[in-house]
């Protein structure tokens, strides 16, 4: 979970990270996150191994531990809009989307990617562990119920602005 195949895998996992992470923390707090994170990130490991046990590629990467925080997120901020990039030819548009919308789409992305690469020599084809991401996604809705503080720990916080991701952020 801590070693990357390169800079842009680095940047893309943090930019994540960095964008749905910081509230899922907040409502943890930092001790709950830090294993709700490494719970997620060996969910991944486990799911790409049962799904493709004989694989000669190793895994690098967050990528897993990642999709379990964006899993959290959907769950508890289900109403969250985020900006996003959506390029339309050779126009580029920015569009305010809800975050489970967004997180919706990525999520079956990675479902069918990882689909379509059964029965192919190794199922971390163009080195991205597809089941990983879905394991870990599967893991933090699971897990977010276990990890989340109840009203009674929160302390008046009350979850990330209505109206965009952390710190306004885009995506």
């Amino acid at each position: 979970m801590f070693l990357h195949g390169g800079v842009l895998h680095l940047v893309g996992n943090m930019w994540f990270l960095y964008l749905f992470g910081d509230n899922i923390e907040d409502n943890f707090g930092r001790v709950r996150y830090v294993i709700f994170y490494l719970a997620c990130g060996a969910a991944a490991v486990a799911m790409q191994v049962l799904i493709d046990p004989h694989a000669d590629i190793p895994m690098v990467g967050a990528s897993g531990a990642i999709a379990g925080v964006l899993g959290a997120y959907v769950t508890l901020y289900p109403k969250a809009r985020v900006v996003t990039l959506v390029p339309i030819f050779i126009f580029v548009q920015f569009i305010e989307l809800p975050a489970v919308f967004f997180i919706a789409v990525w999520f079956f992305w990675q479902l069918l990617s990882g689909l379509t690469s059964l029965g192919m020599a190794s199922l971390n084809q163009g080195g991205v562990a597809f089941f990983a991401h879905v394991g870990g996604f599967v893991a933090g809705l699971a897990l977010v119920w276990l990890f989340r503080r109840t009203p009674n720990e929160t302390h008046g916080w009350r979850g990330p602005p209505n109206v965009r991701v952390s710190r306004g952020n885009t995506v």
